[in-house]
């Protein structure tokens, strides 16, 4: 959690779900007093709303959850999954790729338990994927949705909105963010921004050279409870802001 200056702070990440995010999705998670899923937003697609990475024998690979997409505006909180055996394959993908990694026997069994929750919505399955990943990871800070508080205007607007509805006093973001967030806007409102800078350090992985960007479940089975640290940027947020 986040170290706060007074027991009025709050430090809220807001973020759109994803599937099996990589370490610096928790990382961002564990920051926060208060995690925010951002899925009242429009669906897109080739995203990591429904697909992401793990390292291979053959190299990395992708998982992606088959959806139901419209030609009209969709909601990611709309999208629905589409219908075939995608839970089998994966979690036969994730076997393949980690039976010999030295956490597989602990960590596969609530990955397995997570994909067998019926879920016909992409959002509550990936709430259900983060909440127990969180939870492996020792992380506390509570998961909502946006579509619990109020927010008006478009882009900047609604998000510095959605803060103040949540009762925001600082803002995590992550750095691609910089390219399109108004700071002015949200100094205005009391609620500055904090930027996370991604440095992780390298883990012992299998099939080759070091491979960062990959789900956090590689992380998990090969590190197992030495994970919680090795999630955290080697560069701190400034939270004395």
């Amino acid at each position: 959690m986040a170290d706060t200056s007074s027991s009025e702070a709050r430090c809220v990440a807001v973020i759109q779900s994803n599937y099996l995010p990589w370490r610096g999705y928790f990382d961002i998670m564990d920051d926060a007093d208060l995690f925010i899923l951002h899925d009242d937003l429009q669906y897109t697609k080739q995203d990591w709303r429904n697909r992401n990475r793990i390292k291979t024998p053959a190299g990395l690979e992708w998982l992606t959850v088959p959806v139901s997409h419209r030609a009209t505006r969709q909601l990611i909180q709309e999208t629905e999954i589409a219908a075939g055996d995608w839970p089998v394959r994966h979690r036969r993908k994730i076997t393949e790729a980690y039976r010999a990694a030295p956490y597989f026997s602990e960590v596969f069994p609530l990955i397995e338990k997570a994909l067998s929750a019926p879920s016909g919505l992409l959002s509550d399955l990936n709430a259900h994927l983060l909440r127990s990943i969180a939870d492996f990871l020792g992380i506390t800070t509570p998961i909502v949705w946006s579509r619990d508080y109020q927010s008006a205007g478009v882009r900047n607007e609604k998000l510095v909105s959605l803060l103040v509805s949540a009762g925001a006093t600082r803002y995590i973001s992550g750095p691609s963010a910089r390219a399109y967030i108004d700071e002015a806007l949200f100094e205005a409102a009391g609620i500055p921004v904090l930027f996370k800078e991604y440095s992780y350090a390298p883990y012992e992985q299998l099939w080759g050279p070091f491979a960062g960007e990959v789900s956090v479940i590689d992380l998990l089975f090969n590190m197992g409870p030495a994970s919680r640290g090795l999630i955290k940027s080697r560069v701190p947020l400034p939270f004395g802001l």
